[in-house]
This record gives structure tokens, sequence and C-alpha cells, in this order.
């Protein structure tokens, strides 16, 4: 005996209920509910629908879904930042190494006079106010999608949104750079550090805020086979 279609309808709806919001999970859960509702009616034929359902939903604890949503946002974390690392690994190989080299060149110059902490905070500040206005840019994209779609998928959200979760670590570290000894202004293995820093903040910025998203059709893809149709 197999679910009818109305029937599967019930079960994303129900995940839904529960608190299932991304797509991508809920498919995954209604499979799982389905094949065993189905494996009840073989040993049980004449159990209800709503039965099996309830039998297989107390299968999951008293939890419910919320260890399965626990488990897939790690999971969809960690591909993120796979994804990440892997586009971060471009700009220490050619050609992208010479961008790096001169990025961090620029920030060694600058840092190298007595002005150190007034630009440190005049970078920082442009850097923060070009990632808040991307982060709002992105949000706008991102419901955008969800209205066309009418579907919200995990690593789509992590995409569109983690980036300001990047930017919100490094915006934590303001009240660092406004408080720069002046002893450190003239240590060289301090200003090296600095530009380091500052050359990976901008690096992974743009990863965040420019590179991923443009390429979420690509990973939204090879994560999910079927969000293409």
């Amino acid at each position: 005996m197999k679910l009818t279609e109305p029937q599967i309808q019930d079960l994303y709806a129900f995940t839904r209920q529960h608190f299932v919001e991304h797509y991508d999970l809920q498919t995954e859960l209604v499979d799982h509910l389905a094949n065993d509702i189905e494996t009840q009616w073989q040993n049980q034929p004449k159990l209800s629908f709503e039965e099996a359902k309830n039998k297989a939903f107390k299968k999951f604890g008293v939890c419910g879904f919320m260890d399965a949503i626990e488990q897939r946002t790690k999971a969809m974390n960690k591909r993120y930042r796979r994804y990440l690392w892997n586009e971060l690994k471009n700009w220490f190989a050619l050609p992208q190494i010479f961008a790096t080299l001169s990025l961090f060149l620029g920030f060694y110059l600058a840092f190298s006079t007595f002005y150190t902490p007034i630009l440190a905070l005049v970078f920082y500040g442009i850097i923060i106010i070009w990632a808040i206005y991307k982060g709002i840019q992105l949000n706008r994209q991102f419901r955008r999608r969800k209205e066309i779609s009418n579907k919200k998928w995990m690593l789509e959200e992590i995409i569109f949104r983690q980036s300001g979760v990047t930017s919100m670590v490094f915006m934590s570290q303001l009240y660092n750079v406004y408080r720069i000894p002046e002893g450190f202004i003239t240590n060289i293995y301090f200003i090296v550090g600095l530009s380091l820093a500052f050359t990976a903040f901008v690096i992974i910025s743009y990863i965040s805020f420019e590179v991923l998203p443009s390429k979420a059709e690509k990973l939204l893809n090879e994560t999910y086979p079927e969000f293409c149709l």
C-alpha cells in the first residue's frame, strides 16, 4: 500500500507545523515518514494514515524533528565553510596571489606611519559599512528568491545570510582597533600582524558577500539535484 499525493502533501504540512522551515529537510523527513508508514501498513493494513503518521513521528523522540534540524544545520554550515575555504585558497594561488600580496603591501605601508590607529579605524569603518550594505542587499535578494520559488533551502539561506555573521565577528573587534597601544605603532611584528588581519578581513568579506552568492545557483544545484526543477 502506497501513500497518495494528498497524504504526501499532508506530511509536508506536518513537518512545517513542527518547525521544519527548509524544503530540503522537509523532503528528507517526508521520505523517512512515508517509508515508515508504508512499512507499518505491510504489517497492519487496517492502520489509519493518522495513526501510522503519529507512530512514525514518535520514533524521533521527545524532541521531535529538532535533532534532525540541528544535524542538518551543522552539515550545511560545514559545507559552507568548505566552500569558503576553497575560495580562500584560490587567493594564495596564481593569479590571485598578486592581488593578495598587493593588498597586504598596501596595508603594510599605510600602517608603517604614525597614523596607524586612525588609518586602521578608517579602513575598518569602510569595510564594515560596505559589509552592512551588502548584507542588506543579499537579504533582500534572498527574500525575492524565496517569493519566486516559494521554497527555502538551508544552504541557500546560509549563502545569502551567513555573510552577515562573518561581518559581525569582525565588527566585534572594533574596540580593539580603536584601542591600539601607542607602543605597538613602531613594532614591525605588530604592523605585519595587523596588515595580515586586514588582508584576511577584506578577502573573507569579499568571498562571503560577492563570490559565493554569485555562485549560488551552481552550489545549490550540486547540493540539491532537485533544485533546478
